[in-house]
């Protein structure tokens, strides 16, 4: 299917947007004698990695650094969560729904004029836009991944684990960071109608080996109904490997249930590497 094939089956129509449609690390060894096989890793002899730094030199590594296990298919899920490991009321959906959430606010050709720097600036913006509507924002996965679908009332929240090349998905991390300043705001058109776009940055647990959070806000009509979509999104690298959430809808703020499932997340992603059986999810939330 082309791209823009995709894009047309999926711009919303204003019934669409009333039912709220939308998008939708940690020890190096086994332990206690369990089979890393049965926690879908394979075994590395690997030391556990070096901390890594953000763009700003700031530390934003794991005191004890990765798990160097190999995440196979079956390992990648193991590690996704469940409804458990996140705030409110969340109903996990099927996998082949939860693969075709794409919101149609997120379509539209970034306007350069808005940008000082245009050539550079507007094209990371465009990537950022195109890849939240592709579900793709740390780029093609290397080897395996898995992903979960939550929805909530007029909210969704897609959940995703993969493994990357390292250099690629640091490099990810680094973009994202530099998306507050190059994209503060800026103009998308889409069929004559305009949209205002947000980026501002938002905190994350300090978990995993990098990680970087941000909010997307889209402002515009569709099909002569103003609509504000609002979107909480976080990527965390473990390693070799990453988490990736992007949660919201025109109900706005889920920044709660972004941070519950970036920390539990991870753990559940750094026991798999590890070889151990994730813990079983947490009861404060039922």
């Amino acid at each position: 299917m082309t791209r823009r094939t995709v894009r047309l089956a999926h711009v919303l129509s204003s019934t669409a947007l009333a039912a709220g449609a939308l998008l939708a690390t940690a020890a190096c060894a086994q332990e206690d004698g369990r089979d890393a096989g049965a926690a879908g890793i394979s075994a590395s002899p690997a030391a556990a990695r070096q901390q890594t730094e953000s763009p700003t030199g700031s530390p934003t590594g794991s005191p004890t650094g990765s798990p160097t296990g190999t995440l196979t298919e079956s390992g990648a899920e193991t590690a996704l969560i469940t409804a458990a490991d996140i705030e409110d009321d969340w109903t996990q959906v099927k996998d082949t729904e939860a693969e075709n959430w794409h919101d149609g606010l997120l379509i539209g050709k970034v306007d350069v004029s808005d940008f000082l720097s245009a050539k550079t600036d507007a094209a990371d913006c465009q990537r950022l836009m195109d890849s939240l509507f592709d579900d793709d924002l740390l780029g093609k996965p290397s080897g395996a991944n898995a992903l979960r679908g939550f929805t909530e009332d007029d909210s969704r929240l897609l959940y995703q684990v993969a493994a990357y090349d390292r250099t690629d998905v640091q490099d990810s991390l680094n973009w994202m960071a530099e998306l507050p300043q190059e994209c503060d705001q800026f103009t998308m058109t889409e069929n004559g109608e305009k949209r205002t776009v947000q980026v501002t940055e938002s905190s994350l647990p300090s978990v995993g080996d990098a990680r970087e959070g941000l909010r997307v806000t889209v402002r515009g009509p569709v099909d002569g109904t103003d609509a504000t979509l609002t979107l909480d999104v976080a990527a965390v690298r473990v390693g070799d490997n990453a988490i990736t959430v992007t949660a919201g809808g025109l109900d706005g703020d889920e920044d709660d249930s972004v941070r519950s499932a970036v920390q539990l997340g991870t753990q559940r992603l750094q026991d798999v590497l590890a070889g151990r059986s994730p813990a079983a999810s947490p009861s404060q939330f039922d």
